[in-house]
């Protein structure tokens, strides 16, 4: 930013600048694409997708209503909503925790896993073909490795998606 009063404050150079506005524009472009087609094909928006998604990858298929807040970044009110919805589809079943009274959990039924499994194939296709189709082997551990970077600096060490600890290799999948 030019013209600005405040000479203490360090402001982005022209090549992070560059770089945090493509950033921008992608994951703002990528994250339609993924909606629109989870749309199209299967009738639920991406957020719907992750909390399914965020359920099949837990044991017994079934985590806490603040877990599953916590893992899809979504505020307890939109994950609410969003539940009431999958429920009404059959996909989620809400219960109370057996051992915590104040807690809910969601579970993961048969139908929402039939409903993910049907999704997941035009779905990772699309991740494909506008993400990693684009880039070498090279870039996709560069792109894994900054992520990770940014991620461990904004989650405390944790990676808000999967759970595993930062300096942790992922389970294959």
């Amino acid at each position: 930013m030019t013209g600005v009063d405040d000479v203490n404050e360090r402001w982005l150079t022209p090549d992070e600048l560059d770089a945090w506005l493509s950033y921008v524009a992608m994951s703002t472009l990528l994250e339609s694409a993924l909606d629109r087609q989870l749309q199209r094909d299967s009738g639920m928006p991406h957020a719907y997708y992750q909390i399914l998604a965020m359920l099949s990858e837990v044991p017994g298929r079934t985590l806490r209503m603040s877990d599953l807040a916590a893992v899809t970044q979504s505020s307890q009110s939109r994950l609410s909503h969003a539940v009431s919805r999958l429920e009404r589809n059959g996909w989620v079943q809400r219960m109370p925790c057996p051992d915590d009274r104040r807690s809910t959990l969601a579970h993961l039924t048969e139908a929402g896993f039939a409903a993910l499994a049907a999704a997941a194939p035009g779905h990772v296709r699309t991740v494909r073909e506008h993400l990693f189709d684009r880039l070498t082997c090279e870039q996709v551990g560069q792109l894994r490795a900054i992520l990770r970077a940014v991620l461990t600096g904004l989650s405390d060490d944790e990676l808000p998606i999967s759970g595993v600890a930062a300096d942790q290799e992922p389970a294959a999948g």
